[in-house]
């Protein structure tokens, strides 16, 4: 999730934990706790782009590290912080790092909270900035942070900051069960052969969701809003290319793109360059024509060796994305899926 959910998060945690004994202290210590997992982001500065992926939300975004960390964290605390003891702000700082990838979990990136063993853990329930999400949280932590450290207000306001972003990530898995359905209806409808599917929810909302679909040769990218008049989603074909990379497909750089992509890419040419665009992200904007990739890799080929360039993001008309994506929201029945 972005930064200032996660802050939001960890600073209710930490009021849970020690708010009554150290006050609006535990929400700050709490926020800090919240925000370092994210920091390995700070990675792309060291090190090449293929490895800066597989270090986000890896070893700073497991259990283990939660465990490790939180001791020292709070040992470093108490020597300056006299009103807890080490063990309390372990304990603090322990469910500070430890909600954090949790919270990661529902997103479409995922995290490996179990590293470092091999397991991948995401529900694409709930996109990265979510308002629905943040916004109520942030009422109550604001709430509570006015209140003397002993008033009863303020843990029943940080409750329930905590009860309506819980129960709202509950409802996203809700909406993502219901909402495969229609896709699978529509996929089975119009006779397509697929051998897999991922759902997930558009930015900023759960009313309006995609689905992934692989079938032979192609991807299909459809989307459903909750207030669509009719439930047969069109979808949009993308053709793998695939064999556009030639031996090139073993080459470990590549190999390693497959695997953080999850197997859902395509390849496509330009000016005699190929790219590999990782598919779970989509366009920058899907509801216009020839929009490109969220997340495209430039492919470099040297004395045959493979480098990889992540594309930069080309300035986009954020309002006139945030439109499209507003109009396809409200079931526009103009939205420029189109049938295979």
């Amino acid at each position: 999730m972005d930064s200032l959910t996660q802050i939001v998060l960890g600073a209710a945690v930490g009021e849970v934990v020690l708010g009554r004994k150290v006050g609006n202290k535990a929400m700050l210590y709490g926020a800090i706790a919240g925000t370092i997992p994210d920091l390995d982001t700070f990675a792309s500065h060291f090190t090449d782009v293929v490895t800066a992926i597989e270090i986000h939300r890896g070893f700073s975004h497991s259990i283990l590290f939660s465990i490790i960390f939180a001791p020292l964290f709070g040992m470093l605390i108490s020597l300056w912080e006299k009103s807890a003891s080490w063990r309390e702000w372990s304990w603090l700082m322990f469910w500070g790092l430890f909600t954090h990838p949790l919270l990661d979990s529902f997103t479409t990136w995922g995290t490996q909270l179990f590293w470092p063993f091999d397991i991948e853990l995401a529900f694409k329930s709930i996109f990265v900035i979510d308002p629905l999400y943040t916004l109520p949280f942030l009422i109550f932590l604001i709430l509570a942070m006015r209140q003397k450290k002993d008033s009863p207000r303020r843990s029943r306001y940080v409750n329930l900051g905590l009860l309506v972003s819980t129960s709202y990530l509950f409802l996203a898995l809700c909406l993502k069960a219901y909402t495969f359905t229609i896709f699978k209806s529509s996929l089975d409808q119009q006779g397509i052969f697929y051998s897999d599917m991922e759902t997930k929810p558009s930015p900023f909302n759960t009313i309006l969701w995609t689905a992934n679909v692989e079938t032979e040769e192609d991807f299909l990218i459809g989307s459903y809003s909750l207030l669509d008049s009719e439930k047969l989603v069109r979808f949009k074909a993308f053709p793998k290319n695939h064999h556009y990379l030639g031996r090139l497909i073993e080459d470990p750089e590549i190999q390693r793109l497959i695997d953080i992509s999850n197997g859902w890419f395509v390849i496509t040419e330009k000016d005699g360059n190929l790219y590999f665009n990782d598919l779970r992200f989509g366009q920058q904007n899907p509801y216009a024509e020839n929009s490109p990739f969220t997340f495209s890799y430039k492919l470099e080929v040297e004395n045959g060796m493979v480098t990889v360039e992540e594309v930069e993001k080309r300035p986009e008309n954020a309002k006139q994305i945030l439109l499209d994506l507003w109009n396809r929201i409200k079931g526009n029945p103009s939205a420029p899926d189109r049938n295979i």
